[in-house]
């Protein structure tokens, strides 16, 4: 087969550093990368040219505009990780919160909020478990998260992602599960990272944790990881977990997780995605070739 060509969403005018860690860990690899620009590439007829050149095509970003060319790409019949369906199933925080519901795995109760005030209050009345956390459905980098200690606080956090968002996003309110947070790091299944994120204030996900430190994974959260691994489909993934009590939750998932908690440790997940990325799309081509030659002997 000859080199893999592996074409890489992006979102930034000028490199940023892992867009160059990328582009210069490719060539150990042994890929060619073909950045894909949202922010500037976005004439449908200039992408379906670059695209026509990739293998495999990895969305690297978080934003709505990025999914969309990700979304288009799926469309064109392009092989893209990860999936759209994993931001609008898997990362959706409600429909997560179901599927641990489902499959029996430890997660903080959680209600899901009308979107009339009056109602809401109400609603949190009736939960009882304050303080909650509030978060939207959908969020990037731990945006549209904050804490309420009263439904009077509640609904003003409310007011505020909603005039902050320009739209009225379904609203979720959380118990509160006060924990440091713990980040499993996933590549194909496989365990690639942990990181102990601490901060002085209540919340320790998204970008606020300064720092981080390795931990060890126990039985309880190796076999927690096994069964994710069979209801996620998110192939490169960040697990938040939370310590309640002496038992492990599950917070939330997350696809294009950080690679940068620990400097040391950047170079190595960067090679890690792009020697998976490269495997994928091998496998996809033997798949390919296997089903034409069996085409052809009929």
């Amino acid at each position: 087969m000859p080199k893999v060509t592996i074409g890489f969403i992006t979102n930034t005018r000028i490199p940023a550093i892992q867009d160059d860690k990328f582009s210069r860990i490719s060539k150990k690899v042994g890929v060619n990368l073909v950045f894909i620009n949202s922010t500037k590439d976005f004439n449908i007829e200039d992408i379906k040219e670059k695209a026509k050149e990739c293998d495999i095509i990895y969305n690297d970003e978080a934003d709505y505009i990025s999914l969309e060319l990700a979304k288009s790409l799926e469309l064109f019949g392009h092989n893209v990780v990860e999936l759209s369906k994993s931001y609008y199933y898997t990362e959706d925080k409600w429909l997560l919160y179901l599927k641990c519901l489902k499959h029996k795995i430890p997660t903080p109760k959680t209600i899901l909020l009308s979107s009339d005030l009056v109602s809401v209050r109400e609603e949190l009345k009736n939960f009882n478990r304050f303080p909650v956390i509030l978060k939207r459905i959908a969020g990037f980098r731990g945006d549209f998260v904050d804490k309420a200690d009263s439904a009077d606080q509640a609904v003003e956090i409310i007011k505020h992602f909603w005039e902050k968002g320009e739209d009225r996003f379904p609203i979720l309110a959380q118990e509160f599960i006060h924990s440091y947070s713990y980040r499993v790091t996933t590549i194909g299944g496989k365990v690639v990272q942990t990181a102990l994120k601490k901060n002085k204030d209540w919340k320790a996900t998204g970008v606020t944790a300064k720092r981080a430190w390795k931990f060890k994974i126990d039985n309880e959260l190796r076999n927690l990881l096994n069964k994710l691994k069979k209801i996620i489909d998110i192939d490169i993934c960040g697990f938040d977990f939370a310590k309640q009590g002496d038992h492990w939750t599950l917070i939330e998932v997350n696809a294009e997780p950080g690679y940068d908690f620990f400097a040391c440790e950047y170079n190595m997940l960067v090679q890690k995605v792009l020697e998976h990325l490269k495997k994928l799309a091998k496998k996809k081509a033997t798949h390919k070739l296997t089903n034409g030659h069996k085409k052809s002997a009929h």
